[in-house]
């Protein structure tokens, strides 16, 4: 149907026109040319005067153009287009200018016409009336470049504003009069002053000027409206009757020689022509729009009849949906009380619709949510729709249900808000199934977020959709700098291969389990992944979790060294027991045999070379126990600063003058708790080792520091406990230890110099003496830039002891109590009774501990019981020490062994109040123990 918006095919004014509508407008053009061309050679033919033809086409012309201002301005009340407002101006200027020529115009009702006209007035006044037109159709043109779809929708937008339609009006019909009112009083007022423009009824070359100048004014006029595109019907009549003004002023005003010439009426004929264009074309438009009304009320009554068949239709169709929808629909006033109620509602809260209908709102609404209703018909009052309210509503049976309401406004004909239509739908499943699904995401989100595994979720692409958190502490990376890039890029290269068959295999339907991939970290290193993998056909994606295997690996290796270490330290302690006892009898009696042949040179030289082979003996087995963790410490307080300045200034001489030595010490206290001659001899062989590695010299560095390993560090190094130490540094600017040695540095007997160098004991004895303290070490070495052993010994909290104090015991010899010396080695048993009698005790002598005991019963003058620890029998040489001491209060202990993890060394430490001898030991210390005891 058409509407208003389609103005366009309903006013010729605002019409586009078509190329039918161009030929015929260029046809009356072409038609008008040729009658001026056929007149112009006769324009100058004098005719007979007939004044009665002036007033008759002048008052016709008058006529035409008021006529055609009417309708002009009638369009403009409908179209609100400035461009009809000048150009209905520009003919409400012609008519009445028309009619003021008449009655200037001389010998037509005066000899010199009407208003106290002069000879001049009537040709000025036709001046002004054809010079004036084309200056409205200029304004006409310039104001018509707008669309026309835009002047429509301007004119539905202004449809109400009737006061400034009619100012408008107003304005340009008491603007049209003024203007043309005050240039006729000027012509007739200063006739005298204004140029003549005929002469004796002929024209002169001054009115030649003024119509040369009026002609090229309409033809300005004309140009500027041709050039205004698209044209509309108006604009092709309005540029014809353009055509047919030039027309006339050439024929009435140009080619004629005076009035009353065939010129003259040719040109006056031009001028009705012209006017009579646009009239007859606004009066087709007025018939066309009167045919086009009268269809247009005949669609509107049938669209009408439709429309209300429609609405009857509609409104049967909603009812029918309203009543079998499965959601509750009730409409209610803005006040509460319920206007409709379908079956859902009736089933949902359980009140039919008798019940219902006419109740108040709340009686679906819990009492504590009154409120709540309220400020919802307020809100629907102002013309707000709710959407997806969740909420709680009664059933008639108490329960309350979870509901999701959306309340749309109600509106009437005129846009009023008149109540609300409420739709709800029982939620109370569904909100169940969305708190467990949301439960349940939140869990799984959880274990994503917070797994020290990495998960990753790739699509059948390979592509990462998700990465866990931990990816950054596994691989380094963020999950943002992972997402997005292929699952390959993080493989390691070799394995990339497997790595996609096990995909494959995913994507086949296998789960995998426990198959290992080695993925790239950030830093480039591999990073060992056991992995688990599976398919999800539905969402197609991969799901992989794998855990790092490195720390476990690092674990096991370590694991496996301390098994190595605990093997040998086992063998190589239980072979220096029996070595010991074996040294015993030969240290002891190489002492007699050299006083024996210390009159004979040659024989005592040879006892000096077994003397000197014992020692070494002797200290190949403490180097032995001290990797076993076997060798009994003595620990005390000390100053480790004291005791590197004085260990540093023994060193200087030994490693020679290559060798510069600097010392770093802590400002602040060092006390440790340790043996302090073992931690001396752990120095000199880390500052010997040291030396070996500069062979060209260097510089040795003995730094010490107060130290707190926290438990970041205690995770990474899984033996060491959390707690302040002392650290004691040694490092030297040597060739370095090679990366494939690190590992083996303190494995015993392992050695990087050459044969006869060194025994490779003594990194192992460095490291056994460290963890039998309860300490920590640390190697770091660079080939090329030199090695740092860094030791951490517990840290004391007690006054530090000198490091030397111990050494100021007195030189004891021997004494006359009787010593009972209880072994199970017959030989050693032999050479330490050989050895204490030599002293000048008296003697005697048990294989075991029962018969000790029995030796101690029938011999109460025994004064020292000197025991071996380890003997063979129910009792030890611990137990043995308890039994005597219930039997004799009075009796004094000292043991001896070669083995020190026994009853009185718990963890390489004797027990308080404990006197050990350990073997192999020479006669003076033996003399010195022995003496201890008694005097204790």
């Amino acid at each position: 149907m058409q509407n208003v918006e389609d103005t366009r095919e309903i006013f010729l004014s605002a019409s586009p026109a078509t190329r039918r509508d161009q030929f015929v407008a260029l046809a009356a053009v072409a038609i008008s040319a040729s009658l001026f061309v056929a007149a112009a050679p006769f324009a100058k033919v004098q005719l007979a005067a007939m004044p009665a033809f002036v007033a008759s086409y002048q008052s016709a012309l008058a006529l035409n153009d008021l006529i055609t201002a009417l309708l002009l301005f009638s369009q403009f009340v409908l179209l609100r287009s400035r461009a009809l407002l000048w150009l209905a101006s520009g003919y409400l200027f012609t008519a009445p200018a028309a009619f003021l020529h008449t009655l200037a115009f001389p010998g037509l009702f005066s000899p010199t016409g009407l208003m106290g006209s002069g000879p001049q007035t009537a040709v000025w006044i036709y001046m002004i009336w054809h010079g004036g037109f084309p200056l409205f159709v200029a304004a006409y043109a310039l104001h018509s470049h707008r669309s026309i779809h835009e002047s429509v929708q301007d004119s539905i937008k202004r449809s109400f504003q009737v006061a400034s339609v009619s100012r408008s009006l107003l304005l340009a019909i008491v603007g049209v009069s003024i203007a043309l009112t005050t240039l006729v009083w000027f012509v007739i007022t200063y006739e005298a002053a204004l140029p003549a423009l005929i002469s004796g009824g002929t024209a002169n070359f001054a009115l030649k000027v003024v119509v040369g100048a009026t002609w090229c004014v309409t033809l300005a006029a004309l140009l500027l409206l041709a050039q205004r595109r698209p044209y509309t019907i108006l604009d092709l009549w309005v540029m014809v009757v353009l055509c047919a003004w030039l027309f006339d002023l050439a024929q009435s005003s140009l080619l004629n020689a005076a009035r009353f010439d065939l010129g003259y009426y040719a040109g006056r004929l031009y001028g009705l022509l012209a006017a009579s264009f646009v009239l007859g074309v606004l009066l087709a438009d007025n018939v066309g729009l009167q045919s086009k009304l009268t269809r247009l009320l005949q669609q509107q009554h049938r669209q009408s009849q439709n429309e209300r068949a429609h609405f009857i239709a509609r409104e049967r169709l909603l009812s029918a949906v309203v009543e079998s929808s499965n959601d509750a629909i009730i409409t209610l006033t803005l006040h509460g009380k319920i206007t409709s109620w379908n079956r859902a509602a009736e089933q949902l809260f359980g009140y039919d619709g008798s019940e219902a209908l006419g109740s108040d709102i709340g009686l679906i609404v819990p009492t504590e949510r009154r409120g709540e209703v309220d400020r919802l018909l307020e809100r629907i009052g102002r013309g707000e729709k709710i959407e997806h309210h969740e909420t709680m509503r009664s059933h008639k049976d108490g329960h309350e249900l979870d509901v999701s309401l959306s309340v749309p406004p109600v509106l009437d004909a005129r846009g009023t808000v008149i109540g609300a239509s409420k739709v709800a739908r029982d939620i109370t499943e569904s909100k169940r199934t969305r708190h467990a699904l949301s439960r349940e995401t939140e869990e799984r989100r959880r274990i994503f977020e917070t797994s020290q595994d990495l998960i990753l979720i790739a699509d059948a692409q390979g592509t990462l959709i998700q990465v866990s958190p931990s990816a950054n502490a596994i691989l380094g990376y963020r999950p943002e700098e992972m997402v997005g890039r292929d699952a390959g890029d993080f493989v390691y290269p070799p394995e990339l291969e497997s790595f996609r068959s096990q995909m494959l295999a995913c994507r086949g339907g296998h789960d995998i389990h426990n198959f290992e991939a080695q993925f790239l970290h950030k830093e480039g290193r591999a990073v060992i992944l056991n992995w688990m993998a599976s398919w999800s056909e539905p969402v197609q994606r991969h799901f992989f979790i794998g855990r790092d295997l490195t720390e476990k690996r690092a674990a096991e290796a370590q694991f496996r060294q301390a098994q190595k270490m605990e093997a040998v330290g086992q063998l190589t302690g239980g072979v220096a027991h029996d070595f010991n006892n074996i040294l015993t009898v030969i240290t002891g009696s190489i002492g007699i045999l050299a006083e024996s042949v210390a009159d004979r040179p040659e024989l005592a030289s040879l006892a000096k070379l077994i003397d000197d082979s014992a020692d070494r003996g002797a200290r190949l087995t403490q180097q032995l126990l001290a990797f076993a963790r076997k060798q009994p410490l003595q620990p005390a307080d000390i100053d480790v600063n004291a005791l590197l300045v004085e260990t540093a200034d023994l060193l200087r001489p030994t490693l020679g003058e290559q060798i510069e030595i600097e010392r770093i010490l802590a400002d602040d206290p060092c006390t440790a708790l340790a043996d302090p001659d073992q931690l001396a001899t752990a120095i000199v062989n880390l500052a010997l080792n040291a030396r070996d590695a500069m062979p060209q010299g260097g510089k040795l560095t003995l730094e010490t520091a107060s130290v707190a390993l926290d438990q970041d560090y205690a995770n990474a190094n899984s033996e060491v406990a959390i707690g302040d130490y002392v650290m004691i540094a040694v490092s030297d600017t040597g060739c370095g230890i090679p990366p494939a040695y690190l590992d083996k540095v303190f494995d015993p007997f392992f050695s990087t110099k050459g044969v006869g160098k060194g025994t490779g004991l003594g990194l192992s004895m460095v490291f056994g003496f460290v963890k039998q303290s309860g300490g920590h070490i640390k190697i770091y070495s660079e080939v090329g830039h030199g090695t740092s052993i860094k030791l951490y010994l517990p840290r004391s909290a007690a006054s530090s002891t000198a490091a030397t104090a111990r050494h100021d015991t007195p030189d004891y010899r021997g004494g006359d109590e009787t010593v009972l010396v209880v072994e199970d080695d017959p030989l050693v048993r032999q050479h330490v009774i050989a050895q204490v009698t030599s002293l000048g005790y008296r003697t005697l002598a048990a294989g075991n501990a029962a018969e000790a005991l029995d030796v101690l019963e029938r011999h109460p003058e025994i004064d020292l019981l000197f025991t071996d620890v380890i003997m063979p029998g129910a009792m030890n040489g611990r137990q043995l020490a308890e039994a005597a001491q219930k039997q004799r209060r009075s009796l004094k202990t000292l043991f001896t062994s070669g083995y020190t993890e026994n009853a009185i060394v718990h963890h390489g430490r004797l027990d308080a109040g404990v006197l050990l001898l350990a073997k192999p030991y020479r006669k003076p210390e033996l003399a010195r123990m022995i003496r201890i005891a008694l005097d204790a």
